[in-house]
C-alpha cells in the first residue's frame, strides 16, 4: 500500500509539472502548485479534476477566439501587415461585410492609413496564373487541369465602391484597390498593375509616403467603417452567400 501511495504521489507531481509548463495562465499555475502539495490536505484528486477542467475551459475559450473566418493566406497577410504597419498611422480591418443597395459585399482586408485606404482582395492559389487586367476571367493551371476564376481586379471594384460610398468625405483616389496573391502561384504573363505577392505589397506600402489624411481622420474613417460593418458571424456569411446567389452567383 505504501509503495502504491509513493507511485501515485510521483505521478501526480509529474502531472502538476506538466500542467504548469503547458500554461502560463495564473489560475492554471495556482492549481498546479496545489497538486504538488496534495498529500498535505487530502484533496489531491479534487485538485486534479479542477486543474484539468480549468485548463480545458481556458483552451476552449482560446480556440473559440481564433480567426476562423480567415483562410491561411488571409492570416499570413494580416500577420505581415500587423508586423510592419502599426497604429496610429495604420489600422487593419479583416473580413469586413458591408451592406449595399443590392445586397452585401465582403472585403478580405481594409488597411486605413495616413497614406490612403487600401481595399485588399486576397487570393491563395498554386500553379500557373495567366492573367490580363482587362479580361473578365483569369486562368489557373495546376498540373494537367485548368480552372477559370473571376478577375480579382474586377471583383474588387465593388468592394472599393462600397468603401468610397461610406468614406465619401475623402477624395475617391484616396481609396486604393489592391490584389494580393498569398499562395505559391507563379504568373506566366505580365503581372497586372495593383497585383502583388505579400512581400511585394509590403514594399509597395513602404513607398506610400504622401499623406492624404491626418491621424484623427484615420480614426474617424475606422469609426465609420466599424459602425457600418456587419457582425462577423455565421449568420452574416449565410446572408452574404444568399446575396451572391441573387446577383448571378458571382462573388462580391
Amino acid at each position: 500500500m505504501k509503495e502504491y501511495r509513493l507511485m501515485l504521489e510521483e505521478n501526480i507531481d509529474g502531472l502538476a509539472q506538466i500542467i504548469s509548463t503547458a500554461s502560463s495562465h495564473a489560475l492554471i499555475q495556482r492549481e498546479s502548485k496545489a497538486l504538488l502539495h496534495w498529500t498535505q490536505d487530502g484533496w489531491g484528486v479534487l485538485y486534479i479534476f479542477i486543474a484539468l477542467a480549468v485548463g480545458f475551459a481556458i483552451g476552449r475559450s482560446k480556440a473559440l477566439r481564433l480567426p476562423l473566418f480567415q483562410n491561411r493566406g488571409e492570416a499570413l497577410l494580416s500577420r505581415a501587415m500587423l508586423t510592419h504597419f502599426t497604429s496610429p498611422d495604420y489600422h487593419l480591418m479583416n473580413h469586413v461585410t458591408l451592406r449595399m443597395k443590392d445586397g452585401t459585399t465582403q472585403i478580405d482586408h481594409i488597411l486605413v492609413s495616413r497614406f490612403g485606404v487600401f481595399v485588399i482582395e486576397n487570393k491563395e492559389y498554386k500553379g500557373w496564373i495567366f492573367a490580363s487586367a482587362n479580361q473578365a476571367n483569369w486562368t489557373q493551371v495546376l498540373f494537367r487541369w485548368k480552372f477559370r476564376f473571376q478577375n480579382p481586379i474586377h471583383q474588387n471594384f465593388r468592394h472599393v465602391r462600397a468603401v468610397q460610398d461610406l468614406l465619401d468625405f475623402l477624395p475617391p483616389e484616396a481609396t486604393k484597390s489592391v490584389v494580393v496573391f498569398t499562395g505559391e502561384a507563379e504568373f506566366m504573363t505580365e503581372v497586372p498593375q495593383g497585383v502583388f505577392s505579400i512581400s511585394g505589397f509590403i514594399d509597395h506600402l513602404r513607398k506610400q509616403t504622401v499623406e492624404v489624411m491626418s491621424v484623427n481622420r484615420v480614426q474617424f474613417c475606422v469609426g465609420r467603417l466599424e459602425t457600418a460593418r456587419l457582425a462577423i458571424t455565421g449568420k452574416t456569411d449565410v446572408e452574404h452567400v444568399q446575396s451572391l446567389e441573387r446577383r448571378h452567383g458571382k462573388k462580391a
